[in-house]
């Protein structure tokens, strides 16, 4: 059985975001096994923005990106990143970035970086709804579940997270029931983190890929866990708009605008608990029912 306390998660997600630079411009990260075999999409896109990070000097924080997820990536083996430095302006700079297991490409992201400089302003305003005291965290609500949950996948989840969740309106996975298409996730580290700008940002494009892709579910009534359900994210498209902690609550509200062809859109809002805009996300993701293809 694995062991892993609180105090060692966040730390350890910290270094597997930093990655190691084997070459000018190209880095190695390790993976981490969620107990779903494929590499967890959320790690390969703030592996690859961190990669990128490297290579831009820290006045000049992260403001967009738009990635691809090409191949399921392997959870046993390491990924490697190459950063082609594309351009590098007076206010602007932009790096692609690939990532690459044995000898293929499974990812690929553009980023946009930016210098701080003043502009107008103006946000949506943030959802009315409850903090997130009152709200038990993820882990606590999927022990109601435990019995139902793979033993590989279940002692990931009650080894401890690097990143507490706790829904606003929880469902149950393995009962699910139609819903309107929207869902409100409050979100954050376990423990403080360093000031590092760049460091908060990867880490939220980490986050940025649990929860959204399964919200065009909620109207339809399935989950993932459906046996007959495959689920895979396809592109990821996210904007910074404004600073953050990571270890501050942060209000994920999600919602699905469309869904057909077998994919289905999300769109995300992350708001800091004093209703500021900080991020906005955008997903599309393979939700291909198998029970359509051998319906008569």
């Amino acid at each position: 059985m694995t062991t892993c306390t609180l105090g060692n998660v966040l730390e350890e997600l910290l270094t597997l975001l930093k990655l190691e630079k084997i070459e000018e411009n190209i880095f190695r990260g390790q993976s981490q096994n969620l107990g779903f075999g494929n590499v967890f999409g959320g790690q390969v896109l703030g592996q690859a923005l961190s990669a990128a990070s490297h290579t831009v000097p820290e006045s000049r924080p992260a403001h967009s990106l738009h990635a691809y997820f090409m191949r399921p990536g392997d959870a046993t083996q390491p990924i490697v990143y190459a950063v082609d430095r594309i351009r590098d302006g007076k206010s602007f700079t932009t790096r692609r970035v690939v990532a690459l297991q044995k000898g293929e490409a499974i990812f690929s992201m553009s980023a946009s970086f930016q210098i701080d400089e003043p502009g107008f302003e103006h946000q949506d305003e943030m959802p009315d709804v409850p903090g997130p005291e009152g709200f038990a965290s993820e882990e606590i609500q999927a022990r109601k579940w435990a019995d139902k949950i793979p033993p590989h996948i279940r002692e990931r989840i009650f080894c401890g997270k690097p990143i507490e969740i706790r829904h606003v309106n929880p469902s149950d996975p393995f009962a699910p029931q139609s819903a309107p298409s929207q869902r409100f996730v409050w979100f954050r580290a376990i423990s403080p983190m360093p000031a590092d700008r760049a460091a908060h940002r990867y880490m939220l494009a980490y986050a940025s890929d649990f929860n959204l892709m399964a919200t065009s579910l909620y109207r339809h009534g399935h989950t993932f866990w459906e046996p007959d359900m495959q689920v895979a994210s396809l592109d990821h498209a996210m904007w910074f708009h404004r600073d953050f902690r990571m270890d501050d609550w942060l209000l994920y509200a999600m919602q699905s605008p469309n869904a057909c062809k077998a994919r289905g859109l999300s769109i995300g809002r992350i708001f800091t608990r004093q209703g500021v805009l900080a991020a906005t996300v955008a997903q599309e993701g393979l939700i291909r029912y198998r029970a359509f293809k051998n319906a008569p």
